[in-house]
């Protein structure tokens, strides 16, 4: 069952209530006083009941047949005679009205009523008339009176509405995690962690709840010193994402200790390895040798435009980091094909000497797109734009990238869940599977993406379905806490499609944690959830 994008389905709400109370997270949005009747148990003339589009409630929705007077009827109680409010749920996704005729026994107490467009089917609105009805049982029928028919209809309510608040999923992820976690037991140094803290920061700039800076300041206090100390010798891009969380609290504090900690991973990268055309190794021993993973742009990157603004090295930063992007698309975006756009996994430039999954038929990469090193890059190329002047003369190439990386995107996102498979292009092989952490991210970067005019609104449906099926293994269990399911672990590169197939499937993994509060944040900013 997919939940509605505003919110969860009246049943589900009431079981959760007290569970969500018990463990102190935000209240779940309480029902109007109203009787709801799903049009699927309805009576049907020349509609059908359906499920292929996403945020129905109850088993699925009507679909009117393209004709004039198919309608759907259904019989309703009133507690006592006299006016109600009928309130038809619906979706229309074509841009031209379907209006319907709305009887009450008999009686066409609206005549043309007009269900206008509502951008796509996926997008559910309410339509709402007063008519007067008899106690005890009524009968209520919506007819199609154009040769569209009428639009798809989800239910009925008899009696006043009152629209809720959207429940704050960001904020019971977080609040969930708390409770879960302390910052000493949340996990050590690691860009899992610091990828969900930077999610948790983000609902901290909404909410301004004083407890999620204290929580990340509490984190970090573990790994650097009051003199900014700190022991790690920064062997790897993954050892430098947690980087991002000293930036945001030199900026929150003001504490000299987080920039002398960041300042070391700085100093790190004038000697840390590269290959010939300026990509940084993923690892700078033997074993990662000339290798560039589509996961490391955003291990570094974003760190490496943040740190150079913050700190008075924008140059360094500003161009670094949009070298690396470039570098890294160059490698591992696919140019031919209908897989055009996606990303390979992984490119070693030394061509097979230390990685057994180099093919060099395919320019030297592993010849696997892994869902979630693309998300990855989808992630760091938004951040960087986000920050990159208008004037530097790579980001003409990086919104090159991004446009055809989003419109990949697009044409490989399942339709029936919104969600995108784990080895993305790989999506009729019953091996494989559809992976949160990674839809999460595609999500955010196709959102970001017509926010900011990269690419045409038209994607924003993309990004509709994309939060839609994230939402969808999205729960609230017994204990009152908050659950995200079907999260790919950490991952190596390899070249067997078994390896990515066979990865484990975890529950509340920091990837995927992490990933959702960026989005969820995202898609509260722009208004779509």
């Amino acid at each position: 069952m997919i939940p509605h994008i505003r919110g969860l389905r009246r049943l589900a709400v009431a079981i959760a209530v007290t569970a969500v109370a018990a463990a102190g997270l935000p209240a779940l949005p309480a029902t109007a006083a109203s009787t709801v009747y799903e049009a699927e148990n309805a009576t049907l003339s020349q509609a059908g009941v359906f499920s292929n589009h996403l945020g129905y409630t109850g088993t699925g929705f009507v679909d009117y047949v393209n004709t004039t007077g198919g309608y759907i009827e259904w019989t309703v109680n009133a507690a006592a005679a006299g006016q109600q409010t009928l309130t038809l749920r619906y979706s229309n996704g074509t841009t031209t009205a379907r209006p319907m005729d709305i009887a009450v026994n008999g009686t066409v107490v609206s005549s043309g009523l007009s269900f206008g467009s509502t951008g796509n089917w996926d997008t559910w609105t309410t339509k709402a008339i007063t008519a007067t009805l008899n106690a005890g049982t009524n009968v209520i029928r919506a007819t199609g009176t154009t040769s569209n028919g009428g639009p798809n209809v989800d239910s009925l309510t008899l009696g006043d509405v009152t629209t809720p608040p959207p429940f704050d999923w960001s904020k019971a992820v977080v609040d969930s995690t708390m409770a879960r976690f302390t910052p000493s037991t949340i996990g050590g140094w690691s860009y899992p962690v610091a990828l969900y803290l930077q999610g948790q920061y983000q609902v901290y700039l909404r909410t301004h709840d004083a407890r999620y800076l204290q929580y990340i300041k509490d984190w970090g206090n573990r790994f650097v010193d009051s003199s900014g100390n700190i022991s790690n010798s920064f062997g790897s891009l993954d050892s430098m994402e947690p980087g991002n969380v000293l930036l945001i609290l030199a900026k929150e504090t003001g504490e000299s200790k987080w920039r002398i900690a960041a300042q070391k991973i700085r100093t790190r990268l004038n000697t840390y390895p590269r290959t010939s055309d300026g990509g940084w190794w993923h690892g700078s021993g033997s074993s990662r040798e000339g290798q560039l993973w589509g996961d490391g742009v955003f291990m570094v990157d974003p760190f490496v435009i943040r740190y150079g603004q913050q700190f008075n090295d924008a140059t360094w930063g500003n161009d670094n980091a949009a070298q690396q992007l470039v570098v890294y698309g160059k490698h591992l975006q696919r140019t031919t094909g209908a897989q055009a756009g996606l990303l390979w996994h992984a490119y070693d430039e030394p061509g097979g000497a230390t990685a057994s999954w180099v093919h060099p038929e395919l320019g030297n990469t592993n010849g696997v797109t892994w869902c979630r090193a693309e998300g990855w890059y989808g992630l760091a190329i938004t951040d960087i734009l986000e920050l990159l002047p208008a004037t530097h003369p790579q980001r003409a190439a990086l919104t090159d990238i991004l446009r055809k990386l989003v419109d990949a995107f697009a044409r490989y996102q399942d339709p029936a869940t919104g969600r995108w498979w784990q080895v993305v292009d790989k999506g009729t092989d019953p091996s494989n599977w559809l992976e949160t952490s990674c839809s999460a991210m595609y999500t955010t970067t196709i959102s970001r993406a017509v926010e900011k005019g990269y690419v045409d609104a038209s994607y924003q449906t993309y990004a509709d379905k994309g939060y839609h099926g994230v939402l969808a293994k999205t729960s609230i269990g017994s204990d009152g806490l908050t659950n995200v399911s079907d999260i790919c672990i950490g991952t190596n590169a390899d070249d067997a499609l078994s390896f990515y197939y066979g990865r484990p499937r975890a529950t509340n993994d920091f990837h995927g944690l992490g990933a959702f509060l960026i989005m969820s944040e995202q898609m509260i900013k722009t208004g779509r959830a």
